[in-house]
């Protein structure tokens, strides 16, 4: 994992890739070591990004991680980049996620060996559901936009959420559906399409996607660069999501009644407490994940603390300062209060 010298702070070329079978899918993860050195002493950080985005969205928060004397482990997850992308949706279910995620942790951790997990987006759902999962493996977890939500007893489809509840899911309806994946084809839509996701507009500030409708496939042909990325830096995402189209990734949003009868056994066991010490920090613009949504999640904490920066939704590139300053001391706190073999930064 290389550095470029003039940014502040420092942040990654995505030049460094292993790959792993997991399970009987091959994943492709980013891995940066302390400085110093790996010792029997280091601490396993395992980030989880969300959509659409690949293990190069922690690209600001790596190097500051690996300067705290941690090991970082950053997957593309199931459906990205360079990771796999089945047809099925039942292997993007949250549980079937965190056992992928556990034989990563473990081949490079060692087995049995608790690591942090942080997320952003989908990659804050995972995490959350790793801790309930595999306390075991859990030593702390925080997540970037992303409220925790316990297991839901009773089945409600999401159209029923977006029209009681959650209204800014709505976009999610489209995402489910077949028409993101059939019309966003080949690099010069995914580039638009990416664009507007990533704060892109056109030359009259028009919007390529709002959470009210989606994508503005009227809009897509208009969208201009992304203020949040280079040039080259988009042209490895356009590149990454050649690999495999939108199928994947739009999986994660297909699947909710898997995740639901899943999680039966969490219900059944009474199992939606997470007892490691977590942390979220909300951004005050994020019209998907609005901190609101994180309103009374606290009851189910042993442990949390909550942050909030003044970005929208892609606060670990809007804000890289404040959201690593924000995991640092959370980090700091945990690791120094942890009396564990492998807490010591």
């Amino acid at each position: 994992m290389a550095g470029e010298a003039a940014a502040a702070p420092g942040k990654l070329t995505p030049d460094d890739s292993h790959t792993l079978l997991v399970r009987g899918k091959t994943y492709h993860y980013l891995l940066g070591n302390p400085a110093g050195g790996v010792s029997s002493t280091t601490t396993t950080v395992v980030l989880v990004h969300g959509w659409p985005d690949l293990a190069f969205g922690w690209r600001y928060q790596v190097p500051f991680l690996q300067a705290l004397g941690l090991r970082v482990v950053v997957p593309d997850m199931l459906g990205y980049g360079r990771t796999d992308a089945p047809e099925p949706i039942e292997p993007y279910s949250y549980k079937s996620v965190v056992e992928d995620l556990a034989v990563l942790a473990a081949h490079v951790a060692g087995p049995r060996q608790p690591v942090v997990l942080g997320g952003h987006d989908w990659g804050g759902a995972v995490v959350w559901r790793f801790a309930l999962w595999r306390p075991e493996l859990t030593c702390a977890v925080f997540s970037v936009c992303t409220p925790y939500w316990q297991p839901l007893k009773t089945w409600v489809p999401r159209e029923v959420l977006v029209e009681t509840l959650l209204p800014n899911f709505r976009y999610q309806l489209q995402l489910a559906g077949p028409d993101v994946e059939a019309d966003v084809v080949g690099p010069e839509k995914l580039r638009r399409f990416l664009s507007s996701l990533f704060g892109g507009r056109g030359p009259n500030d028009e919007f390529g996607f709002s959470t009210e409708v989606g994508v503005m496939f009227e809009n897509l042909d208009k969208i201009g660069p992304s203020p949040l990325l280079s040039a080259a830096e988009m042209d490895f995402y356009v590149d990454e999501y050649s690999r495999h189209g939108l199928h994947g990734p739009l999986n994660w949003y297909r699947n909710s009644r898997v995740n639901f009868e899943e999680e039966q056994e969490l219900v059944e066991q009474n199992r939606s407490r997470i007892s490691a010490p977590s942390l979220l920090i909300v951004a005050s613009k994020d019209k998907a994940l609005p901190p609101a949504m994180a309103a009374g999640m606290d009851r189910f904490f042993d442990s949390l603390v909550k942050e909030e920066v003044n970005t929208n939704h892609w606060a670990l590139w809007e804000a890289p300062q404040e959201v690593n300053g924000h995991i640092g001391k959370f980090l700091a706190d945990v690791l120094k209060a942890d009396k564990g073999p492998k807490a010591s930064i």
